[in-house]
């Protein structure tokens, strides 16, 4: 949703493997287009849930875009990205992520990501650790780590209903009153916080055609998986940040993960009085944080 973005933010294209993967990058002033060419590579990676898209970034990665070619995608059935209509899986991230960074980053890369995106990004700097050279990673879960499911509020025969599932997620992701209610009540810890901006962008990125395949797939947890299982394995540097008050992801579970891995991870730092999105709820806070650990 370029409409969305900070000024002098455009809209690029490339293609995956399953379509089209939008992100949005320096493309205009106040920024020194030119120059990003030689700037190290930063990437965004959003989360996943009804109206995630690269917006969940637009607070923070301007203050980076001076020292850093911002590289923020909408990923595959999400945002302005193509939504294929299929039953996502884990494998479908790991693949079309990978194109991603393979295909527009000099790697290694700096990745900075959330929630079940940025367990995913462990996954892959595991496998590949030679794409990424440290990861800043908010809230990272699986969402069944250590065999304790988290993400799931509706019972999965609901879900699993033919016309059930995509009335549920007409009514909870397509509409504006339950967008505003998501954000106040589950994703954020005082719901003042939540801007008309928000509520739109969110709306926005729900209503995109077939944008209820990603979600539904998410819903039904195909693509939950015990992070405590891989972490162990990591070795490229990383931080992570967790919102004190996350729901479904306690900071408990946080520091229960990293202290799996104390070599890889070099810092646990948790941000007093915000939920599972402190990038997006304090942005002051998370880009200062940033700036401790990036420079």
């Amino acid at each position: 949703m370029l409409q969305f973005q900070p000024p002098g933010f455009g809209q690029k294209v490339i293609n995956t493997s399953l379509g089209l993967m939008v992100y949005y990058t320096q493309t205009a002033t106040p920024w020194m287009i030119a120059e990003t060419v030689d700037l190290p590579d930063l990437v965004f990676l959003h989360n996943f849930g009804g109206g995630a898209s690269a917006y969940e970034w637009s607070k923070v990665y301007p203050a980076f875009a001076a020292t850093h070619r911002i590289l923020a995608p909408d990923l595959i059935g999400w945002g302005e990205s193509e939504h294929p209509a299929r039953d996502y899986q884990i494998s479908d991230y790991l693949t079309t992520i990978t194109e991603f960074i393979r295909h527009i980053c000099r790697s290694p890369v700096t990745v900075v990501a959330s929630s079940l995106t940025a367990a995913l990004t462990i996954r892959l700097a595991i496998q590949q650790p030679f794409l990424f050279q440290s990861l800043f990673l908010v809230c990272p879960s699986g969402f069944n780590d250590f065999g304790e499911g988290a993400g799931r509020r509706l019972p999965l025969q609901m879900i699993n209903t033919p016309l059930l599932d995509s009335l549920i997620y007409a009514l909870g992701a397509e509409n504006e009153v339950a967008v505003r209610n998501f954000l106040q009540s589950f994703l954020f810890v005082k719901p003042e916080r939540v801007s008309e901006e928000m509520v739109q962008a969110y709306l926005a990125s729900a209503q995109q055609k077939n944008a209820k395949f990603a979600a539904l797939s998410f819903l039904r947890g195909n693509l939950y998986f015990d992070l405590s299982l891989y972490i162990q394995q990591l070795t490229i540097p990383t931080v992570i940040f967790w919102g004190e008050e996350a729901q479904f992801t306690s900071v408990k579970l946080g520091r229960n993960l990293a202290n799996l891995n104390e070599t890889a991870i070099r810092d646990f730092q948790a941000i007093a009085n915000t939920g599972v999105l402190p990038h997006l709820e304090t942005p002051e806070v998370f880009i200062g944080l940033l700036q401790r650990y990036l420079y």
